[in-house]
């Protein structure tokens, strides 16, 4: 499966890092962190999706983002739960995922409505874990989104890199 992700910049990789003496409680720590804005079906292929992809990217500029705080999904669609996450704020982030699931569609329970821009920090653990992980203050991290990746969930990499316009 193919997914158009933000890529994650250093400073925020080193604050997961941070954060994961605390995730020891966790039945499943995250060692790579993505930022999934839409999900796309198992049936696309690579070269398709990039081409469908393009006119609906064209022109998208270069926009920020920022982590604020630890939360956590106590029940989520997909998966054991609970998930632990970074919270991560950008209305251009929501915009841009309103836009792709207008053209590509949603997928129940992730998406459309249901979606929360988040890092997946770990999966996992005791309730009350969770809540002192919830409870624990960051400081907020922002930077610019310069360019998407289409990322191949088979292999664990990149796949594609689309730049954004300053």
């Amino acid at each position: 499966m193919f997914s158009l992700n933000v890529p994650v910049p250093g400073t925020v990789g080193r604050l997961a890092s941070g954060l994961h003496p605390l995730l020891v409680g966790c039945d499943a720590v995250r060692d790579r962190h993505t930022l999934v804005i839409k999900r796309f079906e198992a049936t696309d292929e690579l070269a398709r999706l990039r081409e469908r992809l393009r006119p609906v990217l064209a022109g998208t500029p270069a926009f920020e983002a920022r982590v604020t705080e630890i939360n956590a999904f106590d029940q989520p669609p997909r998966g054991s739960g609970p998930v632990v996450y970074l919270v991560v704020e950008s209305p251009e982030i929501r915009r841009l995922h309103q836009t792709l699931t207008e053209a590509f569609g949603a997928i129940d329970g992730l998406e459309g409505d249901d979606y929360v821009p988040h890092i997946t920090l770990a999966r996992g653990g005791s309730a009350a874990a969770v809540e002192r992980l919830c409870e624990r203050d960051i400081d907020p991290v922002s930077w610019t989104v310069s360019h998407l990746v289409i990322w191949d969930s088979r292999y664990r990499e990149p796949a594609a890199r689309f730049r954004l316009p300053r």
